[in-house]
């Protein structure tokens, strides 16, 4: 949640970044109007009770007729001071509705606009160049025996699929990878749960009410995760952290599920777009002075996974629209796939401030009392990349060759061969 003390005393910048998000930047004054009718609502109370304990010594004193006549003045005053009470509380409720839906503020210099506004950082590597037709990555992985789309389909419906063979541990290998690269980073390894409660969700910036791409169970009123993110960020809910010894990090380990619900059409073939995958997820809590190098050692591990993986790709820094409600800034990693001719995302990396420790109530010790932590999520590993892995590395007659770094995690496989040789 946004910090509605600093949106009332700077209310111009969250509105430059409602507007770089294409958003209605009104909410802005109408949540300094929220402010301003909370404080006095509470004002109000506050004088009405002070008014209540005073005139209470002033009937403990009183004798007789003066005593019941002061007793019946009590009566109305208590009623005031409860509608006061019931005022001050209507009127923080509508404060935190409001607050609760405006994203977080973006990090000043971001691009503004949608989708297609995004900022290239770097490129790095060449597309890989064929003297050959080259096949996508079903057809690949359906002639070494790695993937199944036909009987996934035909036991969980479309969108789903088997990972067998070289797949299975293709992924496996890419994970482990990405595991002992974050075990050497100081990540503290968590298999985490993939069913939340709607007080996490919530908690981490997703709208359970009105967002299609989760999966619900009504009959339990528990969510499945599209990332590990949501539980990692739960896990330190309702407490004070201690950084003396440094930023926390964890690695999240997950199957993770997203409906899809507004892709019909987009992806159908292949494993780039499903309902389920897996996934390896950095998350990091620090003060928030430390959060934009944090990102940047982010981006940069990021960067260290796909170069051991040998592919080209580029980074981008993605403009206001298309970020989360929580993130203030993004960088996604996105790698070359030869069939499609274009850049896919494979890893991102957002910075969420104190957005989220806010909705969470995440904190750390300061001069006087608490303040909110920063929380940072990133992509080491998913099930997407094996898509740009057997496009950039498939040889002429479908089989792939294994990049070195990946080799020792594949029982020293070199090449994933077709299936039968």
């Amino acid at each position: 949640m946004i910090d509605v003390k600093d949106l009332c005393e700077n209310p111009a910048a969250y509105k430059e970044s409602l507007r770089a998000r294409g958003a209605d930047e009104s909410v802005v004054d109408k949540v300094i109007e929220a402010d301003t009718a909370r404080r006095t609502a509470i004002s109000r109370f506050e004088t009405l009770r002070a008014e209540q304990k005073e005139f209470g010594k002033k009937v403990a004193q009183a004798k007789g007729e003066e005593k019941q006549t002061l007793l019946g003045e009590v009566k109305e005053l208590s009623a005031n001071v409860k509608a006061a009470d019931a005022d001050a509380d209507a009127a923080q409720e509508q404060l935190d509705r409001l607050a609760r839906f405006i994203p977080n503020r973006i990090v000043e210099g971001i691009p503004a606009g949608g989708e297609d506004d995004f900022v290239t950082l770097k490129t790095v590597g060449e597309p890989a160049q064929f003297d050959f037709e080259p096949r996508d990555h079903l057809e690949i992985g359906e002639l070494i025996g790695a993937i199944d789309m036909e009987r996934g389909a035909k036991v969980s419906g479309a969108r789903f699929y088997f990972l067998k063979g070289v797949g299975a541990r293709l992924e496996l290998a890419l994970m482990q990878m990405a595991l002992d690269q974050a075990l050497e980073n100081g990540f503290v390894p968590m298999m985490t749960p993939t069913l939340v409660r709607p007080e996490t969700m919530q908690g981490t910036g997703f709208d359970v009410a009105h967002d299609d791409e989760i999966y619900r169970l009504a009959e339990d009123d528990l969510y499945l995760v599209g990332t590990s993110e949501v539980a990692l960020a739960g896990y330190h809910a309702d407490e004070i952290i201690d950084f003396k010894q440094g930023p926390k990090r964890y690695a999240g380990w997950s199957t993770c599920y997203r409906r899809e619900a507004g892709s019909h059409g987009k992806d159908t073939r292949g494993i780039i777009r499903v309902h389920q995958f897996n996934k390896l997820e950095m998350f990091i809590y620090c003060p928030v002075e430390d959060a934009e190098a944090e990102h940047e050692r982010m981006l940069a591990w990021e960067e260290e996974m796909l170069a051991k993986c040998e592919l080209s790709y580029r980074v981008i820094d993605t403009a206001a629209g298309d970020l989360g409600m929580s993130a203030a800034r993004k960088f996604d990693c996105e790698a070359w796939v030869p069939t499609q001719g274009t850049y896919r995302e494979l890893t991102s990396t957002s910075n969420c401030t104190t957005f989220q420790a806010r909705r969470l109530n995440i904190r750390e010790r300061a001069e006087k009392g608490t303040r909110s932590v920063a929380t940072l999520n990133g992509t080491l590993a998913t099930t997407r990349w094996i898509v740009a892995l057997l496009e950039t590395h498939q040889q002429a007659d479908g089989s792939v060759r294994v990049p070195k770094a990946l080799q020792k995690y594949m029982g020293g496989l070199e090449v994933l061969p077709l299936l039968g040789k």
